[in-house]
C-alpha cells in the first residue's frame, strides 16, 4: 500500500519548549490512522503542521510524494477539536461559503450540501442560525464541511465530541464509508473504543516524541502475552488451584459467566500451544470458558507511556 502522507524527522519549538522532536510518521493511502497520545503530547501541534497552521522548525511534510505546499491546502480537510463556526450566520450561508473557501463554486457546493444535508437528515437546519443549535447538531455542520471538498486527506480531532451514541455511531459509519471510497484519515482522539473499531494504524505520541507505530494488528500482536482467561467448573477449587500454579503462571481473573466456575488468567510459556493447555484442563474438569487476552488499545496506551515516562 503507498503512503499518502510522510512526515519526516519534524520538530517544532515554541520558545524554550520542544513541542516536536524529530518525528516522523506515515499514514498509508486509503486507510484510517490513529493518532494518539495524553494532553500535551504533540498531537495538535504535528496536526496544525501537517495543516500548515504552522511551520516545522526542522524536517518536511510529503502528500501523495510531493513536498506539502500551499496549493495542497484543498487536498486536506481538517476538523478541529475546538470548532470554528460563526455563531450569528445562518446554516445554509455558512457552509457554502466555507466550501468556496476550499475551492468549490457556489453551483457545486450547493449540489454537494443538498446531497450531505438529506444524508445525515438535516435539511430544514439550512436557514437556522448556528447559535440555535445544540453542539451535536452544530458538530454535524462542521463534520459536512469539512469532507464536503472531497479531500484526499481527512483529520478529525476528536470528532464525536458532543454527539449522543447514535449520532455518534451515524459519524462513524460515514468515516468508514469515505475510507472506502478513497479517502485516507488521521483520527485523533481520547476515546480507546473508537480507535479499536476505525484504525488500521496507529501512532503513539509522548512528551513531543513517537514512541510506537504500526499496523493495529501487528501492535496488539507485540504486546500480547500468552495469557487466557479460563473458566471451570469444579468441586475442589483450592486444590485445582494450587495444581495448575506448579505448571503455569496463574492470577485470578474477573469476568462474568452465568455459572459459578473458578475462574483463572493463566498464561502459557512461549512457543507452546493454546490447544496443549486447553487439553490439559480438560483433564481436570469441566471448561466453561477458554479466551485468550489480546491487549486492547487502552492498555497499550497506558502501559506505553509508563514505560516511557
Amino acid at each position: 500500500m503507498n503512503n499518502l502522507l510522510e512526515v519526516k524527522a519534524v520538530s517544532k519549538h515554541f520558545g524554550t519548549y520542544k513541542a516536536l522532536n524529530r518525528v516522523s510518521i506515515t499514514v498509508p493511502q486509503g486507510s484510517i490512522f490513529g493518532l494518539l497520545g495524553p494532553n500535551g503530547a504533540g498531537k495538535t501541534t504535528l496536526i496544525r503542521v501537517i495543516n500548515q497552521i504552522t511551520m516545522p522548525d526542522e524536517g518536511q511534510v510529503f502528500l501523495g510524494g510531493e513536498v506539502l505546499k500551499n496549493r495542497h491546502i484543498t487536498d486536506i480537510g481538517y476538523l478541529p477539536e475546538e470548532r470554528g463556526l460563526y455563531k450569528s450566520m445562518k446554516v445554509g450561508e455558512q457552509a457554502l461559503y466555507l466550501a468556496q473557501l476550499k475551492g468549490l463554486s457556489k453551483s457545486e457546493a450547493k449540489i454537494r450540501l443538498r446531497y450531505w444535508f438529506e444524508r445525515l437528515e438535516i435539511g430544514d437546519w439550512w436557514n437556522k442560525k448556528i447559535q440555535e443549535l445544540s453542539k451535536g447538531m452544530a458538530q454535524k455542520i462542521q463534520f459536512v464541511v469539512t469532507v464536503l471538498h472531497q479531500p484526499k486527506l481527512l483529520i478529525f480531532d476528536e470528532p464525536f465530541s458532543g454527539f449522543d451514541p447514535i449520532n455518534a455511531n451515524l459519524i462513524k459509519e460515514e468515516i468508514l464509508r469515505l475510507r472506502d471510497e478513497g479517502a485516507t484519515v488521521i483520527f485523533s482522539t481520547h476515546r480507546m473504543e473508537s480507535v479499536e473499531e476505525l484504525c488500521d494504524d496507529i501512532a503513539l505520541i509522548n512528551k513531543s516524541n513517537k514512541i510506537l507505530e504500526g499496523k493495529l494488528l501487528d501492535v496488539k500482536r507485540q504486546f500480547k502475552s500468552n495469557t487466557y482467561e479460563v473458566g471451570l467448573k469444579t468441586n475442589n477449587r483450592g486444590l485445582l488451584q494450587n495444581h495448575l500454579a506448579e505448571k503455569f503462571e496463574v492470577t485470578q481473573a474477573n469476568f462474568k459467566t452465568l455459572g459459578d466456575e473458578l475462574k483463572l488468567n493463566i498464561k502459557i510459556p512461549n512457543g507452546e500451544s493454546p490447544n496443549m493447555l486447553l487439553e490439559y484442563l480438560v483433564g481436570l474438569g469441566e471448561v466453561s470458558h477458554f479466551v485468550e487476552l489480546i491487549p486492547s488499545v487502552n492498555d497499550i496506551f497506558i502501559q506505553t507511556i509508563k514505560n516511557n515516562t
